[in-house]
C-alpha cells in the first residue's frame, strides 16, 4: 500500500476516509486535533485505540520536520529555521515578533523556477512543491519550538506560492479550519511574483487574504531585467489582473518593491511607479534588498529609499519601508538553505 499523507486531508475527507475503514466519524475531530498539534507518531494519539493508531500508520504518512538550522537574532528575537523534510530536502521559515501578534513567514516550494535576480530562492531552480501538510507543519512546528502562538502567516518564503496553487489553497483552509489552529483569512498574505493568470484564478475563490504583488519595478524593461516572469506577464496584464482581483473581493492589494542601488531606485521610476498605481486601492512596502553574493547587487542607501518615498507620496501613493528583522541573522529567503547545500556537497 502506497502511503499518503494524512496532514492534507480536512476534517470532511478524514471522516469519509474512517467509515470507509469501518471506524466511527467521531474519530476523525479526535485525530484532526491531535495533526494540527503537531504530533510526530500517531501512538502520541493516546485516546485513539491501538487498533486504529497501527491502522492509520499503515495507510498513511504523517510528516514531521526536523531542525537541521536555528538562528534566533539578538537584536528582536526573530527565529530562522532551516527544516529538513521527509525526503531530505530542506526549507526555511521565520518566527516573527509584531506588537499585533507573531508571524509565520513559511515557504511553499523547494526552491523556485521564477528566476528573480535578487532572490537566493531561486539559485539551482525548483526542487519540488510543498503539499499542504508540508506548508501546515512549518506553522505547528514553529509554535511548538518556541511555545509561543502564531496568528498572521505571510507566503514569502521559498517558492512562488501560485505555482503550488491547489497545494496553497488546501493550506489555507486546513490552516483555518475552527478544529485546527484557526487563523483566519484576514490573518494570511500571499506573495506573487505575477503569474497573471493564476492571479485571475485566484479571483473567482473571493478568498479574504491580503495578495501581495512583488514588483520591483514600475516598466516592463526594468522588471524583466531582474524578473523574468515579466516577459510572459508584462505590468499592463498584471495590472489588469491586479484591478480584477479587487473588483471580486474588495481587498486592497500591497505591492511590494525592493530598492536597489542604480537598478530600481531612480526617481523617474518613483514617478513611473506613482503613475501606475495613482487611484488604485493599493500600498507599495519598499523594501531593502538583502545583500546576497551570487546577485551581485546591492541596496539602496537610506537617502534614496527617503527621497522614494517621498516622490511617491507626493504623488498620491501610500508608501512605507519594511522594518528589519533579524539583521544579524541570514534574513533573505533562501540563503540558509543555500549555505546548508554548499556546506554538505562542499561547494562552498
Amino acid at each position: 500500500m502506497i502511503k499518503t499523507e494524512i496532514k492534507c486531508r480536512t476534517l470532511s475527507e478524514l471522516k469519509d476516509e474512517l467509515q470507509n475503514m469501518g471506524e466511527k466519524p467521531f474519530r476523525a475531530q479526535q485525530i484532526f486535533g491531535w495533526l494540527h498539534q503537531g504530533v510526530q507518531s500517531f501512538d502520541e494519539m493516546t485516546n485513539i485505540s491501538k487498533q486504529l493508531r497501527a491502522k492509520l500508520a499503515e495507510r498513511y504518512l504523517l510528516t514531521a520536520p526536523k531542525i537541521l538550522r536555528k538562528q534566533v537574532s539578538r537584536v528582536d528575537g526573530t527565529v530562522k529555521y532551516l527544516w529538513e523534510l521527509y525526503d531530505g530536502n530542506c526549507i526555511e521559515s521565520v518566527f516573527m515578533r509584531y506588537h499585533h501578534g507573531n508571524s509565520a513567514c513559511v515557504s511553499s516550494q523547494v526552491g523556485c523556477r521564477m528566476g528573480c535576480k535578487f532572490c537566493a530562492s531561486g539559485i539551482g531552480g525548483l526542487v519540488r512543491c510543498l503539499s499542504a501538510g508540508e506548508i501546515l507543519d512549518q506553522v505547528l512546528f514553529m509554535q511548538k519550538d518556541t511555545g509561543e502562538r502564531i496568528s498572521n502567516i505571510v507566503l514569502m518564503g521559498t517558492g512562488e506560492p501560485l505555482d503550488n496553487y491547489d497545494n496553497v489553497l488546501r493550506f489555507i483552509r486546513l490552516v483555518g479550519a475552527e478544529e485546527g489552529l484557526h487563523i483566519g483569512q484576514r490573518h494570511i498574505s500571499l506573495s506573487t511574483s505575477g503569474l497573471a493568470e493564476q492571479i485571475d484564478r485566484l479571483a473567482q475563490e473571493k478568498l479574504q487574504i491580503t495578495l501581495s504583488i512583488s514588483l520591483h519595478a514600475p516598466d516592463n524593461a526594468s522588471r524583466s531585467a531582474i524578473m523574468p516572469v515579466n516577459r510572459s506577464f508584462p505590468i499592463e496584464r498584471l495590472i489588469q489582473s491586479c484591478q480584477n482581483y479587487f473588483d471580486m473581493t474588495g481587498r486592497r492589494i500591497s505591492y511590494e518593491y525592493t530598492m536597489i542601488d542604480g537598478v530600481s531606485d531612480r526617481p523617474w521610476q518613483a514617478k513611473k511607479l506613482a503613475e501606475l498605481l495613482r487611484g488604485r486601492p493599493a500600498h507599495v512596502n519598499l523594501i531593502p534588498l538583502n545583500h546576497v553574493t551570487e546577485s551581485g547587487l546591492h541596496s539602496s542607501s537610506k537617502e534614496q529609499v527617503a527621497a522614494f518615498q517621498n516622490i511617491l507620496e507626493k504623488n498620491g501613493v501610500t508608501a512605507t519601508v519594511r522594518r528589519t528583522l533579524g539583521p544579524d541573522i541570514d534574513a533573505s529567503c533562501g540563503q540558509l538553505r543555500r549555505r546548508h547545500i554548499g556546506e554538505t556537497f562542499g561547494k562552498e
